[in-house]
């Protein structure tokens, strides 16, 4: 039997040969995100469909990166921009984002995702609050990856985003979703397993940032270095926090290596307890579920040889 062909004339007269296999283009998406964690799973739901950007490097402090002008240039170009929010990157992406002059990535854009929106929150103040309580967030605590459970919900939220943007690309997201979120959730029983028994132990972090962690994996946040959020240390809060970490027996200090280590090596020396400098964010190019992996290695092997009395 003769193959038949088809011919698609167009309003200018010119025509266009289509085989019998020819099949449509997909849509690719260029996906700009502020930090790494963000990257790593929106790389997974966007699959060979679409093209990451990321802002700020994992290396860096989220909350103090400079609007430089290139990234004006990446938002311009986006389709879509996906923030922690929570006033996360408060200090320089709404300037970006005006500067940018991109319609679909304004805030009520259909390129403006913000993934604070698909995670339960924690430490929503519940007073009114004044620059005097130091770096609080009115909306809540914005460190919300740190939990897997966020990185699955944060995955469903972006496959659903995405879809509205490239709706013939809706099923191929979707499965990505659901086979990042089925991997991670395996990976995360393994992870909870090693932390059972170390349930209720006291933790002191430098920041407020992993509350969401010790939440998740059923540690107690014993104190932060920070005496308010955003404030450096002073040698009174120093002093006093030592002398409850010995009181409580703290096992453990937990800090993002992008914060100066100084003042928390001088505080694990004085109480005993161990320094577990860890990323803040998933490297330039990883996978989210191994910067989880790393985290939770280094927070288990801590508290082990603690328990088991050996010296930091």
């Amino acid at each position: 039997m003769r193959r038949r062909h088809f011919i698609l004339a167009t309003s200018l007269g010119t025509a266009w040969f289509l085989g019998p296999r020819s099949a449509r283009a997909t849509t690719r998406l260029r996906v700009v995100v502020t930090v790494g964690d963000l990257a790593a799973i929106a790389r997974e739901v966007l699959g060979d469909r679409g093209d990451v950007v990321l802002l700020a490097r994992p290396t860096q402090d989220p909350h103090f990166v400079d609007a430089r002008p290139n990234l004006i240039l990446d938002l311009n170009r986006a389709d879509a921009l996906v923030s922690m929010g929570l006033d996360y990157e408060v200090g320089w992406l709404p300037v970006l984002v005006r500067g940018a002059r991109n319609p679909r990535i304004q805030p009520g854009g259909p390129g403006y995702i913000v993934a604070a929106t698909a995670v339960p929150l924690l430490e929503v103040p519940q007073q009114r609050i004044d620059r005097s309580m130091g770096d609080i967030h009115p909306g809540g605590n914005p460190h919300f990856t740190m939990d897997p459970r966020s990185g699955i919900a944060i995955a469903r939220l972006l496959a659903t985003a995405f879809a509205g943007l490239a709706p013939d690309n809706r099923a191929f997201y979707e499965r990505n979703a659901d086979a990042f979120s089925a991997a991670l959730g395996a990976r995360a029983q393994g992870w909870q397993a090693a932390l059972a028994p170390f349930k209720g132990t006291p933790v002191v972090t430098y920041h407020k940032s992993f509350v969401y962690l010790t939440n998740w994996a059923g540690l107690v946040e014993a104190g932060t270095i920070e005496p308010k959020p955003g404030i450096p240390p002073n040698a009174a809060h120093v002093a006093g926090l030592i002398g409850a970490m010995r009181a409580r027996g703290v096992p453990v200090i937990l800090q993002e290596r992008w914060y100066p280590s100084t003042v928390a090596e001088q505080i694990a020396t004085q109480s005993g307890a161990r320094l577990v400098l860890v990323p803040g964010m998933t490297a330039e190019g990883g996978r989210y579920g191994d910067h989880i992996e790393e985290v939770v290695h280094d927070l288990v092997a801590a508290l082990a040889a603690a328990r088991a009395g050996h010296k930091p």
